[in-house]
């Protein structure tokens, strides 16, 4: 086996979820504020760090614009949006970011794992139907941890089980860069061009100390396999 190790965060990382869980936490608080928050002010506070959770975001968000609602209904609301009946949910508008063949090149010379802040089964869900022909080992997602993301305790967990001598954490957030600073991972940031902050984002990343910031995840041969 590899003595390398490539750890994913999900979000766009993995998947684009512009439509998923952006579009939910716009619904959300719109909910049960009446107001449509934009994108670039979700944007805004991710680049502040502290909001990886997008349940506590929607809710903070909710609380800003003047009304107190309980976090729970908040939760709830917002999974009825994104996971919907298992049919219409907004989680199967994520799309997957890797080309044909990225994966295949990076498997044969690293293994593979995944650090979401999202649920384990949503994660794994989501590469079930978007990448079965993938193997992410392990996955651990925000339900394995006692302490989300900054907290580097889901990486800490992987680099325990496997014995790689080279490791890397790729994210796109403050909170991602964190992470692996407080693991001694060096931490490979993603900054899409899309993104409504993208330079905000660039600038925020470096800061961070990432060792290179990213278009998309097509890119991180040049850095790994260089």
């Amino acid at each position: 086996m590899s003595d390398q190790l490539l750890v994913f965060d999900m979000d766009g990382v993995l998947v684009d979820v512009t439509e998923s869980y952006r579009e939910t936490i716009q619904r959300t608080v719109e909910h049960f504020s009446s107001r449509r928050i934009s994108r670039p002010e979700i944007q805004d506070w991710k680049n502040r760090g502290g909001w990886n959770d997008d349940w506590a975001l929607s809710h903070a968000l909710i609380r800003e614009a003047g009304v107190d609602v309980e976090y729970q209904s908040v939760v709830d609301y917002f999974n009825s949006i994104f996971h919907g009946n298992g049919s219409d949910g907004l989680i199967l508008r994520e799309r997957w970011i890797a080309r044909d063949g990225l994966f295949e090149r990076l498997s044969k010379s690293f293994r593979l794992a995944v650090f979401t802040g999202r649920l384990r089964w949503e994660a794994e869900l989501t590469l079930k139907r978007c990448a079965p022909h993938v193997s992410f080992a392990p996955i651990i997602g925000t339900d394995d941890v006692t302490r989300p993301k900054p907290a580097p305790e889901g990486l800490l967990k992987i680099c325990a089980q496997s014995p790689a001598r080279l490791r890397w954490y790729i994210g796109d957030t403050v909170d991602d860069a964190r992470c692996a600073r407080e693991a001694g991972v060096p931490f490979i940031g993603i900054a899409a061009p899309a993104n409504p902050r993208y330079d905000e984002l660039v600038k925020v990343l470096k800061a961070e100390r990432a060792v290179a910031v990213l278009d998309d995840i097509n890119q991180l041969e040049s850095v790994v396999c260089g």
